[in-house]
C-alpha cells in the first residue's frame, strides 16, 4: 500500500473519532438523549439517515477534491 495513502487514511480515522467524539464530551446529556431516540427508530429510518450522511460525505469530498 502506498505510504501517502496509508497517512491519508490514518488521517481521515483520526479527524472521524474526533468528530464523534466532540458532542459526548461537550453535551453529554443530549448525547444520551439523541441515543435513546435513535433506540426508538425504526431500521428504515436509521437507513435513510445514514444514506443522507453517506451522500453528504461524499459531496464535501467531490467538493473539498
Amino acid at each position: 500500500m502506498n505510504e501517502a495513502l496509508l497517512e491519508s487514511l490514518l488521517i481521515a480515522t483520526a479527524l472521524m473519532l474526533i468528530i464523534e467524539g466532540v458532542m459526548p464530551f461537550i453535551v453529554p446529556t443530549m448525547f444520551r438523549r439523541s441515543l435513546n431516540k435513535m433506540m426508538g427508530m425504526s431500521d428504515d429510518s436509521l437507513r435513510v439517515i445514514g444514506l443522507f450522511s453517506m451522500c453528504l460525505g461524499l459531496t464535501l469530498l467531490y467538493w473539498v477534491n
